[in-house]
């Protein structure tokens, strides 16, 4: 038994899935605001509960916001700031008494979708999360690449490639750069962009359903987010490319990205034909802590046993 822990701020998750991902149990508690102790013993007692009542114990896969710093062993980038710059692997697996492995949140998502959600079965795959923030995560044949910095996928912080003069050099960004692919790729980037062209305050969820109902000013802003979204995928195909690249986050939801994105986006891959396959998630909201499971291959799992 494989189990998956999605910590985050509002809501810690445990899901306890079988060997081919089956499902046996899900269960969710409140995450403690600004405690990193009680957040430990939050997860600790969520595990317990869950092979108590199953009778057996399990694996653990943890799915974080941040991640770990290869050069410290700390957590990074967590907006549950009490985790940031906490050793939360090596202190979880003190209380828990077994190996644990955490990965991104991100991550997580790729994983889950590369293992039986819209990617199963396909050798690579870009998992990409739309929502109030722009992350990525990089699969190959069944495997994550987290890389040496721990940064393989995050494709939200390079520039938005072949920008337009009136998109240089770009909004500003909370790590300090300009022009970031977050930053225009994003829900509040989404928001912000028809904001600047219309004086219109709409959040991008209702900017989409407007743009399916005939304003022209959201159908525009939701064109020139579709032409951008290209762009930064094109990007991707350019330098990893992936069989399938698979949308999450609140933005995946848009139905008219899968359609027009890849009209769009041959101009910009470096190749005559573009095959690469852009779909939506089939595991949804699930898909972070069904990743965190498959963080231990059905093979594996019992070397994460206590």
């Amino acid at each position: 038994m494989r189990l998956g822990v999605d910590l985050g701020g509002t809501k810690i998750e445990a899901i306890a899935i079988d060997g081919p991902g089956e499902e046996r149990l899900r269960r969710r508690v409140d995450t403690p605001q600004g405690e990193y102790e009680a957040t430990l013993e939050a997860v600790a007692a969520l595990v317990r509960s869950v092979e108590r009542d199953l009778g057996e114990p399990g694996s653990v896969g943890i799915a974080t916001p941040g991640a770990i710093s290869p050069a410290t062993g700390l957590l990074k980038n967590s907006n549950s700031t009490c985790l940031n710059g906490r050793p939360v692997a090596r202190d979880l697996e003190a209380v828990l008494g077994r190996p644990v492995r955490l990965a991104n949140d991100a991550d997580c998502f790729a994983l889950s979708e590369a293992a039986d959600g819209a990617g199963a079965g396909a050798r690579s795959l870009f998992g990409v999360i739309l929502g109030t923030g722009t992350g990525g995560g990089l699969v190959w044949e069944g495997r994550l690449l987290a890389g040496p910095n721990a940064i393989a996928g995050e494709w939200g912080h390079n520039p938005l490639p072949w920008p337009a003069d009136d998109e240089r050099p770009g909004p500003p960004c909370y790590c300090g750069l300009h022009g970031c692919i977050e930053t225009f790729l994003s829900g509040p980037g989404m928001a912000a962009d028809h904001r600047h062209h219309t004086d219109q305050i709409l959040s991008a969820r209702e900017i989409a359903r407007r743009a399916v109902g005939g304003d022209s000013e959201c159908a525009t802003t939701l064109e020139r987010y579709c032409q951008r979204l290209a762009r930064g995928l094109a990007s991707v195909i350019n330098l990893f490319d992936p069989e399938v690249i698979v949308l999450g986050g609140g933005l995946s939801n848009i139905e008219r990205l899968y359609r027009r994105v890849p009209e769009l986006w041959s101009r910009w891959v470096f190749s005559d034909a573009v095959t690469t396959r852009l779909l939506p998630n089939r595991h949804g909201d699930s898909s972070g802590v069904r990743g965190a499971a498959w963080l231990w291959a059905p093979e594996e799992a019992c070397e994460g046993l206590p």
